[in-house]
């Protein structure tokens, strides 16, 4: 990628060092309109990183992110100078979002893209009560759970990680099935899938144990059936500098503390 072959957007979330970093970035290398740009830098957490990615998906525009909020794993290390040599050796990784369909309470189906991972947890005091399927034979018959989520491997070091999942390497071809607090089977920790399958999760008691269903940022109340496949239709672009990629993000976030 040479410099004379690409043009840069600048955008930032709403977090005062974001915004600091905007106006710099702005005055040093200018600012091309979003939609006609071909790179767009986002400056921001991984919250922000990702509203863009859906902003962006399937438009061919590649984003460089660069770390300017509380969690930075999505992000390259924030730096004003050298920002168009570091593009030019930037490589280049490729993501496909799941794509949640739920049902709710009311029959009424709605969709959503995540690129971390789709979760679902429960609404009130009592516990989650889950059926899984996987490609529509059932696996789990009855899952007792504080809730449950299909991780993707750039989104298996987030929450997954934190419920204690396994952290998948960038380019496998897997997604990590992870229950948080199951009570029921207690020895039961998660299954690593295909990428390719798709996982339907019924609630079980409904009335009783109400479930919320979360695709990343968007959420639906009190669902009934939550349907969860890889969507290979939408494509997100995302610029890593070398010195950092994602095998060594993945490596380094399994020690740190």
């Amino acid at each position: 990628m040479s410099h004379s072959t690409y043009s840069l957007s600048f955008v930032a979330s709403p977090a005062e060092d974001a915004q600091s970093a905007l106006t710099e970035l702005k005055a040093v290398y200018g600012d091309t309109p979003f939609e006609e740009a071909e790179v767009i830098v986002a400056l921001g957490g991984d919250g922000f990183m990702l509203q863009i990615l859906n902003e962006t998906m399937n438009s061919g525009k590649r984003v460089y992110g660069m770390n300017r909020g509380s969690v930075g794993f999505l992000m390259n290390d924030y730096r004003v100078d050298g920002l168009l040599e570091r593009i030019a050796v930037a490589s280049g990784n490729d993501f496909h979002p799941l794509r949640m369909t739920t049902t709710d309470a009311d029959g009424d189906e709605f969709t959503a893209l995540a690129m971390n991972e789709v979760s679902l947890f429960r609404q009130s005091h009592q516990a989650a009560k889950l059926r899984v399927e996987v490609d529509g034979k059932v696996r789990l018959e009855e899952l007792i759970c504080d809730g449950m989520m299909v991780a993707t491997p750039a989104g298996s070091t987030a929450y997954n990680f934190s419920a204690h999942g396994p952290i998948l390497p960038l380019e496998s071809p897997l997604l990590a099935l992870t229950p948080v607090s199951a009570f029921r089977p207690r020895r039961w920790r998660g299954a690593l899938l295909p990428n390719k399958v798709t996982v339907d999760i019924h609630v079980l008691e409904r009335d009783k144990r109400p479930v919320n269903a979360v695709a990343d940022h968007t959420e639906v109340k009190s669902v009934r059936h939550v349907r969860i496949a890889q969507s290979q239709d939408r494509t997100a672009r995302i610029l890593s500098d070398p010195d950092r990629s994602w095998s060594d993000r993945v490596l380094a976030e399994q020690f740190n503390n």
